[in-house]
């Protein structure tokens, strides 16, 4: 009966994480409960047996080093086995296969932009295949916003200037709302969006850029719906499109795609490296060493090279900046 209760209450369960916090969520008010009966309980049973009568006297306890001992001990051994359960499920969640299908996601005020390998972009609706591992990397152009799938149990704040990511695996077809956590400015509550989760067939016939029929929502209906907007298909993939900002803005100048060293080092491979800088550190090249070393070159010098970049902070939009990074990606 609490069970169905509680199912009720709570979205739908639109991934396998969202399973697993569910069960972590209904051990913490199951506990929280039998703890609740059982201070109270005992309130009450005190209370009414240890009241004040003339006629007799309380006995005189000196202390129990016994009970002290359980009492540390219990709790000690629920707050340890409820921080090993959450660590394990958030642990899960943070670590992305290697063969997620990945998105680009922009945040603005007040709707979110998707970018995709294919090259296509869709504004405040983002296409995802079931069953299958997906990964989004997101950056916001102007302020902080938070990327919240409630189906999904899932959460990602959406930080200017840098890159983070969220992941999961639907297995549930059908439309899931999306709704910004951080407030963000006079219109975050409208700033919305849905997950749309597509079987098989319908995910070949969207990237066929054929019709995918009527697609529902899946809980959370009655939300307003935000505008949403599809662009045509681009003209080649998002690196495609990258390959065009590295020749427009100048990279290849001083930097090679094919291994060899010119006044820069060579991007070839450079995704995932380790690279060695001026200062002694080294780091993995991912998404926001690449985008730090565009826009503060002077901070991340690779070692072996002149501090002769200059910064392309500003002149690269968002966008931009996503097909550069999946070009230099596929470099390998």
């Amino acid at each position: 009966m609490f069970n169905q209760a509680l199912a009720s209450s709570v979205p739908i369960q639109g991934t396998a994480v969202a399973a697993r916090w569910d069960g972590l969520y209904d051990f913490l008010l199951g506990i929280s409960a039998f703890f609740f009966l059982l201070v109270v309980g005992a309130m009450l049973y005190f209370a009414i047996t240890y009241r004040h009568r003339p006629e007799k006297k309380t006995t005189y306890f000196t202390g129990s080093h016994l009970l002290e001992a359980i009492w540390i001990a219990v709790p000690t051994l629920l707050l340890m086995m409820i921080f090993g359960w959450g660590y394990s499920i958030y642990h899960a969640m943070t670590q992305a296969p290697s063969d997620a299908y990945e998105v680009r996601v922009v945040g603005k005020q007040w709707l979110w932009t998707f970018q995709y390998d294919n090259g296509k972009t869709t504004v405040n609706e983002v296409y995802v295949p079931m069953n299958r591992p997906v990964k989004l990397v997101m950056t916001s152009e102007d302020v902080l916003h938070g990327f919240y799938i409630p189906n999904f149990r899932i959460k990602q704040d959406v930080v200017p200037g840098m890159y983070s990511s969220l992941w999961f695996t639907a297995t549930v077809p059908g439309k899931h709302q999306v709704f910004c956590t951080e407030y963000c400015g006079t219109s975050h509550s409208g700033m919305l969006a849905k997950v749309v989760v597509l079987d098989d067939a319908q995910w070949k016939a969207w990237n066929l850029n054929r019709p995918i029929g009527a697609v529902p929502d899946v809980g959370l209906e009655g939300v307003a719906e935000a505008s949403v907007a599809q662009s045509a298909p681009a003209a080649g993939s998002l690196a495609d499109q990258g390959k065009a900002v590295y020749e427009k803005k100048g990279c290849v100048a001083c930097h090679s795609v094919d291994g060899t060293t010119k006044v820069g080092p060579t991007h070839k491979g450079l995704f995932g490296s380790k690279v060695e800088l001026t200062d002694g550190r080294t780091v993995i090249a991912d998404e926001n060493y690449i985008r730090n070393h565009i826009e503060n070159p002077q901070a991340n010098t690779v070692k072996g090279f002149n501090p002769v970049m200059p910064t392309f902070k500003g002149l690269i939009s968002e966008t931009e900046m996503n097909a550069l990074i999946a070009y230099i990606k596929s470099l390998k």
